[in-house]
C-alpha cells in the first residue's frame, strides 16, 4: 500500500495521523484574517492549512449565480452569490503570498483544485500533493489533468458511489498521478452522527487497497479521533478563530481550543493502538506480586493434616501459590503446624 512522503513527513497507513486545518474561505477575504488563522493552526499542532483554488470564472456559472441573488440567512451570506465568491476567493497574487507565509512559519500549504488553470497554479507552487474535493469525484477530464502532473492526490468521496470512487481512481492511475490517498466524507454540514457511518473507513481501505482518512463536517472533536481509532491516516477539519465570525463555515469549524484537542487527543490514540499482539508488560508482571492472590490457611492447622477446599482462601499479594495452582495442594499434608492466614509455600506441603 504506497504512502504519499514528503520533507521527512510520511502519510499512510500505519502512520501518524496528518492533520489538516481546512481555512478553505473561513480567511473572509482578508488577508491578515488568514495569516492569522494560519498562525492558530501552528499553534494548534497541525501539520498543513488547507484553502481552496477557485475564481468567480471557474466553479460557478452565471445561471447559478442568477438563482442565487438573497438569502434569509445573512450571518453566513452578505450579499449575492456571485458578490461571496468574489470576495472570497484568492487572486494568483494572494496564493502565492500565503504559501510563502506558510514556508517561513514551517506549515505546510496546500490547496483544493477546482480547474485547470488552478492546477497548474498549484503546480507552480509546489504543493506536495493535489487535494480533490467531493464534488469532482466524477470529474474526469480534470482528474486527467490533475494526474498528469505526477504528483501524489488526495481525494475526497463525499457524495461518491464504490464505483464512482472507482471510476476516478482507474482514472488517475491510468494518467499518471502518484500515489492515492481517500478521505471518507460525508458532505453535509453538519451531518446527523448516525449518518457518518466511520466503519466505511475500512471499507474504502479493504475495496481499494490505498490508506484512507477522514473529512469532516461534525461539530466538536469526538468524530475525528473515533475516526482515528478506526485506522483514519489523515483528519481534515474546517478551522476558525471565532465560530461567530460572519462566513459560510465558520459556523461548523474547529475554533483553536477544538482543533488541539483534535491534534493532541488524536495523537495520544494514534500511539495507544498499539499491536494487535497480546503483550503483558514488564512492569504488569512486576505489579502481579502487589496485586494477585496467594493461598492463606482459613484456620489454625497442625502437622499432617490433610488440606481441603474448605482450608483454603485466597488473598494479597501474589507471590505465593497460586489460586489456579489449587490443584497440586488440595489433598497434601501439611510438612508443620501452622496459624491461621498463613500464606502457603511449596515447601510447607508433603
Amino acid at each position: 500500500m504506497e504512502k504519499i512522503e514528503f520533507d521527512g513527513k510520511i502519510i499512510g497507513k500505519g502512520e501518524m495521523p496528518y492533520f489538516i486545518a481546512e481555512i478553505g474561505s473561513n480567511h473572509n477575504g482578508d488577508m491578515d484574517l488568514c495569516k492569522k488563522i494560519v498562525d492558530s493552526a501552528k499553534v494548534c499542532g497541525a501539520d498543513a492549512v488547507k484553502f481552496q483554488s477557485w475564481t468567480k470564472t471557474s466553479l460557478i456559472s452565471k445561471a447559478e449565480y442568477a438563482r442565487n441573488t438573497q438569502y434569509s440567512d445573512k450571518k453566513r451570506h452578505f450579499g449575492t452569490l456571485e458578490e461571496m465568491v468574489e470576495k472570497y476567493q484568492l487572486t494568483t497574487d494572494q496564493h502565492f503570498e500565503i504559501a510563502d507565509y506558510c514556508k517561513k512559519n514551517d506549515i505546510t500549504f496546500i490547496s483544493s483544485c477546482f480547474s485547470n488553470e488552478e492546477v497548474d497554479l498549484l503546480d507552480s507552487l509546489k504543493v506536495p500533493f493535489f487535494k480533490i474535493a467531493s464534488m469532482d469525484v466524477n470529474n474526469l477530464p480534470l482528474l486527467e489533468y490533475i494526474a498528469s502532473k505526477g504528483r501524489p492526490v488526495i481525494l475526497s468521496t463525499g457524495m461518491a458511489s464504490i464505483g464512482e470512487i472507482e471510476a476516478a481512481i482507474n482514472t488517475l492511475k491510468s494518467y499518471g498521478s502518484g500515489p492515492i490517498i481517500l478521505l471518507h466524507c460525508v458532505s453535509i454540514y453538519p451531518p446527523d452522527y448516525h449518518t457518518i457511518n466511520l466503519r466505511n473507513i475500512a471499507t474504502l481501505e479493504m475495496v481499494f487497497n490505498v490508506p484512507v482518512g477522514f473529512s469532516d463536517h461534525t461539530i466538536g472533536t469526538a468524530v475525528p479521533i473515533a475516526a482515528i481509532a478506526l485506522g483514519a491516516c489523515v483528519i481534515e477539519k474546517h478551522f476558525t478563530l471565532d465560530k461567530n465570525l460572519e462566513g459560510w463555515d465558520h459556523a461548523i469549524s474547529a475554533d483553536p481550543m477544538e482543533m488541539k484537542t483534535i491534534v493532541q487527543d488524536g495523537k495520544d490514540v494514534f500511539h495507544s493502538l498499539g499491536s494487535s499482539t497480546r503483550i503483558v508488560l514488564e512492569d504488569e508482571m512486576n505489579k502481579r506480586k502487589k496485586f494477585r492472590r496467594s493461598a492463606v490457611l482459613k484456620r489454625n492447622m497442625k502437622k499432617g493434616e490433610i488440606i481441603t477446599q474448605d482450608d483454603i482462601e485466597f488473598k494479597r499479594p501474589g507471590c505465593g501459590i497460586r489460586p489456579d495452582e489449587m490443584k497440586y495442594v488440595i489433598g497434601r499434608k501439611l510438612a508443620l503446624d501452622l496459624e491461621e492466614d498463613c500464606m502457603l509455600e511449596w515447601i510447607y506441603l508433603n
